[in-house]
């Protein structure tokens, strides 16, 4: 689709300062506080208003992608997808249904989306299928959640893929490419209990074990995951152009809340200075797989799981999420102070962290140790009595 804007051109746009904004042809576009510009359009599309956010430009969203969206709505709107009438049973599969979620999300400008796009292709999918996405009942929400976890996935787990499941579902009938919500979900039930981690010991072990594993990746996913908390798609996806050895940071452009730098440990940059001369400069990917649409390792699971058994550990209780979990634990038993640990993990609050200041009391009893010292009273052995 060719269009010929007159006012909303790149100069025209840079000059915009915050709060202003541009509209032409159905396309708005406005500068936000922090000088990032958002499009959106406000067109009638066969009598029917649309109004709706694409993206910013922090997330390379341009005029071209918002003319794609236009005529994808369009074209929409063509066959009847945009407004069903009421009563029509729409034959959308589950397949298709996910295919058009992540399309539409990502034009839309949505968070996540490399996360969510993983837990579609790994397992939602590949259990629905083809399944008619208004046919699906509780009954087959149970059996997935049975499925996936004999399957050796954790409560948390599976409720975080039925948390993408239900998001699908809402967004679909945004678009009015489903007319109401098939059928109740009932996640587990998640409680506070105590995270796994792995002792300094068992973590040592590991890594041992992970050095003669015969997947060459495993070893370094390991790594990084015991000394960043990095989370596994993060690890998965890093491009070598992203990883600066001299401020011994990676930039993690998509990580689950935004984009943001990864401090690394001296003995990581060490390892990565050697591990980067045997990687293949010719391509971008630190965990680089041809055989994978997106050019990356998206799973190493088989692997991980592997290495856990041949060190004695039960490949349930200690999973790939679990090298975050150690590496979180130990600063906090280290004593490192709450917001720093933030800084390190990613996590969007203090209260997601805080979970991990009871995995040990440790590092509690010597901060009271350290108060105890304080006081010149506490040398003293004798007690006044209290009258």
């Amino acid at each position: 689709m060719t269009r010929k804007y007159e006012k909303l051109t790149r100069e025209n746009m840079r000059k915009l300062k915050p709060g202003e904004y541009l509209t032409e042809l159905g396309v708005v576009y406005k500068k936000q506080k922090n000088n990032d510009g958002v499009f959106s359009v406000n067109l009638r599309v066969d009598g029917t208003r649309i109004r709706r956010t694409v993206g910013k430009d922090s997330e390379g969203v341009t005029l071209s992608t918002v003319e794609t969206y236009i005529e994808k709505v369009r074209t929409e709107a063509r066959e009847n997808r945009l407004n069903l009438p009421k009563g029509r049973k729409t034959h959308l599969r589950f397949r298709e249904a996910a295919e058009k979620y992540l399309t539409n999300l990502e034009l839309e400008g949505g968070k996540n989306i490399i996360r969510k796009k993983q837990q579609l292709k790994d397992y939602l999918v590949p259990f629905f299928k083809d399944k008619v996405v208004s046919e699906i009942a509780s009954f087959d929400i149970e059996r997935y959640k049975k499925h996936t976890t004999e399957n050796g996935l954790s409560t948390t787990t599976v409720n975080r893929q039925l948390a993408v499941y239900t998001h699908m579902i809402n967004k679909l009938i945004d678009w009015r490419l489903l007319d109401k919500i098939p059928c109740r979900v009932k996640k587990f039930k998640e409680n506070g209990g105590r995270i796994t981690y792995l002792t300094a010991d068992q973590a040592e072990a590991l890594l041992e074990e992970a050095k003669y594993d015969r997947n060459p990746f495993v070893y370094p996913f390991i790594l990084i995951g015991l000394e960043t908390a990095m989370r596994r798609t993060e690890i998965l996806s890093i491009a070598i152009k992203d990883i600066d050895l001299e401020r011994k940071m990676i930039y993690i452009p998509e990580a689950k809340t935004g984009s943001r730098e990864q401090p690394i440990t001296d003995h990581l940059v060490k390892f990565l200075k050697y591990y980067l001369k045997t990687v293949d400069q010719s391509q971008p990917w630190l965990f680089p797989s041809p055989a994978a649409k997106s050019g990356h390792l998206e799973n190493i699971e088989k692997p991980f799981r592997r290495v856990v058994a041949a060190i004695g550990l039960d490949p349930k209780e200690v999973v790939r999420h679990t090298l975050r979990h150690t590496a979180i634990t130990h600063l906090v038993q280290a004593g490192v102070d709450l917001p720093t640990v933030k800084r390190i993990s990613g996590h969007k609050t203090l209260q997601m962290v805080e979970r991990y200041s009871h995995q040990n009391g440790e590092h509690i009893r010597a901060a009271l140790r350290k108060l105890e010292q304080r006081y010149s009273f506490t040398q003293t052995t004798k007690f006044a009595r209290i009258k």
